[in-house]
């Protein structure tokens, strides 16, 4: 310590309060930038990065990882709401909202002389109740589509517009219960995305099977297969140099046919298996059709032996299509040739080729027991795919926590003005001894910034709609704040739902990071840390 803060200890006071003022600082204004998002009449925000690019969005995940944030406390927060997203999929922009109003609650309590310590003991207290609460506050219900429809409807709208959140989502539930083989999770790595910049957002659609990126090499070959037979294969149809140095040697022109006609006998025996299966199952019904999936080459001269066949062959598909090609059609894949038999086919019920400007799309579709889907995204630019695969994966993901969790939460801010009114209530305040009440009634307060946000971002008077939710809380009415007429309304009943762990999380993380930067009283440079881990706090006036 120098010898200016030890003659006066005034200064080294109030410079331990500005560290605090700062921190509550950066929690306020990374408030004031996310809170016009939160609900469905949130606004945009426009991302433009060094090299000029733009992104469009609301989705507070995605601003956090984006903006550039300078602010130490700030970053902390942001990596906070950001890891919330990881664990739950949701609930990014209610961590920092939340943050920010605990810690505007606080100040106005450490403004009048209260320790940050006791204030922080009373948000332990509450936290604790509040998750209690939150417990009994689910509502346990049979899984079934249409609370699924209400859930994903409730994700979507929040982040698209409500037309296109409307057509969205039946695809997204559907496609989580294609996948979903109760008791087990469903596995969302089961549910691919894809993007494809063509006509307009609202032909976005689901695939109950697989999209490849690419087509058929060979100029000839149907474009469309009905009742299609799929072979999926691992097996070079081309000739391949040898992996070790090696030379074919030949002394005259006779010598080198030899050579080549051999190579060929070796690939057109392989051929000659794949076409003996194909007329093995297919016979000459003009109504079956055969396609093979290879992961590796085809030459040209294979191809059209394949071609005279009629046979529809890709080659060099991606080895994660290959996987999933099996969950959707079933059949195994095969690494050889020699033991080609029908059980080993899959099936689909169509299989086609779509251009689009030079790229090529092949769909298989109509499976039986599709164990994988893909989501087509669709849209005319990158700013409007990128909005829709953001907010598709959100409503993968709140489709997946109420599957999980088996109960929902009653939605538009109603968890938040139940549980303030329990908080303060009389029942419980009488089991909060000492100055801990303040940091209680402090952190009652804060929850309520979630329904007033979504009344600003409506447009409606904030006093007036709190007034009249807190009203009928307290009549013990479960009631949220109907977006349109800025009135109280039955959540349950217009099916709004939030997610059980996004709000436990939620509450969780958003008050460790609160109380943390409140006890947080001092700024200190840190060293460069050597390799070694030596290192320490510095960077003081001495």
């Amino acid at each position: 310590m120098s010898a200016t803060q030890l003659l006066n200890p005034k200064a080294e006071s109030r410079r331990r309060g500005e560290a605090l003022k700062v921190n509550i600082g950066a929690g306020e204004g990374l408030q004031d930038v996310l809170k016009s998002n939160l609900g469905p009449s949130g606004t945009l925000k426009m991302l433009v990065d060094g090299a000029g690019a733009i992104k469009l969005t609301k989705d507070g995940n995605v601003l956090l990882r984006e903006m550039q944030i300078q602010n130490p406390t700030a970053v902390m927060i942001a990596r906070a709401a950001t890891a919330q997203d990881d664990i739950t999929g949701d609930g990014t922009t209610s961590v920092v909202l939340l943050v920010g109003e605990l810690l505007k609650q606080a100040e106005r309590h450490i403004s009048e002389g209260l320790h940050p310590r006791v204030i922080t003991d009373g948000y332990e207290i509450a936290k604790t109740e509040a998750l209690k609460f939150l417990e009994n506050f689910k509502l346990e219900r049979p899984i079934d589509r249409e609370l699924l429809l209400s859930v994903a409807r409730t994700s979507l709208s929040t982040k698209l517009n409500s037309a296109l959140a409307e057509k969205l989502t039946p695809d997204i539930v559907d496609a989580v219960l294609a996948i979903y083989k109760a008791p087990e999770k469903p596995d969302l790595h089961m549910v691919e995305i894809m993007t494809m910049q063509h006509r307009s957002s609202s032909d976005t659609q689901l695939i109950r099977g697989l999209a490849l990126d690419h087509g058929a090499r060979h100029p000839d070959m149907p474009k469309r297969v009905e009742n299609a037979f799929i072979l999926t294969l691992n097996v070079s149809l081309e000739y391949e140099k040898s992996e070790i140095n090696s030379g074919f040697y030949y002394s005259n022109a006779e010598q080198r046919d030899k050579l080549v006609e051999s190579e060929r006998k070796f690939v057109d025996a392989k051929l000659q298996k794949i076409v003996d299966l194909k007329k093995e199952v297919c016979g000459n019904d003009p109504n079956k059709g055969f396609v093979v999936i290879n992961q590796k080459g085809i030459d040209p001269l294979s191809l059209d032996v394949l071609v005279k066949n009629g046979i529809f062959a890709l080659r060099r598909a991606k080895r994660r299509n290959m996987e999933r090609l099996q969950l959707v059609c079933g059949g195994t894949a095969q690494n050889s040739v020699e033991d080609l038999s029908p059980d080993i086919l899959g099936w689909a019920g169509l299989v086609y080729e779509h251009q689009l400007g030079e790229e090529k799309f092949t769909f298989v579709e109509e499976v039986k027991d599709p164990k994988s889907v893909t989501i087509l995204i669709k849209g005319p630019n990158g700013h409007t795919i990128n909005q829709v695969k953001d907010a598709v994966r959100d409503g993968l993901r709140s489709v997946y926590n109420t599957i999980v969790d088996g109960c929902v939460i009653p939605g538009a801010g109603a968890f938040q003005v139940a549980c303030a009114v329990h908080l303060q209530s009389q029942a419980f305040t009488k089991t909060v001894k000492g100055k801990a009440k303040w940091g209680v009634g402090a952190f009652a307060d804060a929850l309520l910034i979630i329904p007033k946000t979504l009344a600003a971002n409506s447009g409606h008077d904030i006093q007036d709609s709190l007034a009249a939710l807190h009203d009928e809380a307290t009549d013990g009415n479960v009631v949220g704040l109907n977006l349109v007429t800025g009135e109280p309304m039955d959540p349950v009943q217009e099916g709004v739902f939030d997610s059980f762990r996004v709000l436990r999380n939620c509450i969780a993380s958003s008050t460790g990071i609160a109380s943390n930067l409140l006890l947080c009283d001092e700024l200190l440079k840190a060293r460069q840390m050597s390799k070694s881990g030596a290192g320490g706090p510095g960077g003081q006036e001495e």
